[in-house]
């Protein structure tokens, strides 16, 4: 028989990504969203197929799911500042009241239980670059601090039921990842800096350009993932680009990548936006014997063919409109 696995946040850019992995590995993918901030296009190429399932779930609420069940990978989370500071309530309940009836479900199934932790645990960080042995600079009251904080009990929690309950799991530390099927107005730099350019507007930068970021490209990060949900180690791990970049140099990029003429314009920054943001993936590369292998000039190059297919109705959406170009993840 297939191994089952339990992906939730399945409509999202990087749970759509991690579905296509486990169809390809040959698994039984049960995909699960509540769409709030998923979308169904990106994993209807699936529906057809015997070997996928999706439920329309909160996981904040009672999770079932029929059968046995081998993995779970939990990625039912807002990921971009447009989303978490539009529903913060319900950010920091599907960290841990999600999270909760995940960790219940996989002792229930004996499943192996993946979560998808965050880069911003390390919030505006002191140390350069960030290992997993920081503890961080987070500001929990901070317009931030409803990811940041629901992301750093999931991890706790995760951890309490290892340890008392034995239970089997992993926890990724994701750093700033792109590629096809982001949203263009998820807040994001990559989809706000390519989309003000496909419209031929000017590019925002908050700050004075000077705050770093590091990219990596989603098969990469998806392959990290996997590795790490295949390994035997329980800590946490980053996984991420070490390849850091400005913000400033960055725009400066885009615009010759998609061969616009437009300027930069500086805005005040928001607060708690970290300056720094580099992984260090050392422990990946000794655990896993992972590390990217798509630079940014190809990743970008992909990401960019991607809009570019997009309607002119999606090029033009203006909601969230005081957000979209915040240069914070």
């Amino acid at each position: 028989m297939k191994k089952r696995v339990l992906i939730t946040g399945a409509a999202g850019f990087l749970g759509s990504h991690l579905c296509d992995r486990f169809i390809k590995e040959g698994f039984h993918v049960i995909g699960m969203d509540n769409l709030i901030t998923g979308d169904l296009k990106n994993i209807e190429h699936l529906f057809p197929l015997e070997q996928f399932e999706f439920f329309h779930h909160d996981v904040s609420k009672y999770v079932h799911v029929a059968g046995n069940l081998d993995y779970i990978l939990h990625f039912a989370s807002p990921a971009s500042p447009i989303d978490y500071l539009k529903i913060p309530i319900q950010t920091l309940k599907v960290g841990s009241l999600g999270t909760h009836n995940l960790l219940g479900l996989a002792k229930n199934k004996k499943a192996r239980l993946l979560i998808a932790s965050t880069s911003e645990v390390y919030g505006d960080p002191l140390v350069h670059p960030q290992a997993e042995d920081y503890y961080g600079n987070v500001n929990t009251i901070g317009p931030r601090g409803v990811y940041d904080e629901a992301k750093r009990f999931q991890e706790s929690i995760t951890m309490a039921y290892h340890r008392f309950h034995g239970l089997e799991t992993r926890i990724v530390r994701i750093f700033n990842t792109y590629g096809p099927r982001m949203r263009l107005n998820d807040g994001r730099v990559i989809p706000a800096f390519m989309g003000q350019a496909l419209r031929g507007e000017d590019l925002t930068v908050f700050g004075d350009g000077s705050q770093t970021r590091s990219f990596c490209y989603v098969d990469d990060q998806v392959e990290g993932i996997f590795r790490l949900l295949m390994s035997d180690y329980p800590m946490p791990v980053n996984i991420g680009n070490p390849n850091e970049i400005s913000i400033s140099d960055f725009a400066q990029e885009i615009i010759k990548l998609t061969g616009t003429d437009q300027k930069v314009i500086y805005k005040d920054l928001p607060q708690d936006d970290p300056m720094k943001r580099k992984p260090d993936i050392s422990l990946a590369k000794e655990i896993l014997n992972w590390e990217p292998q798509v630079s940014r000039e190809e990743g970008m190059r992909r990401t960019f063919e991607y809009f570019k297919t997009l309607s002119l109705e999606e090029l033009d959406k203006r909601e969230h409109k005081d957000f979209t170009q915040h240069n914070r993840r």
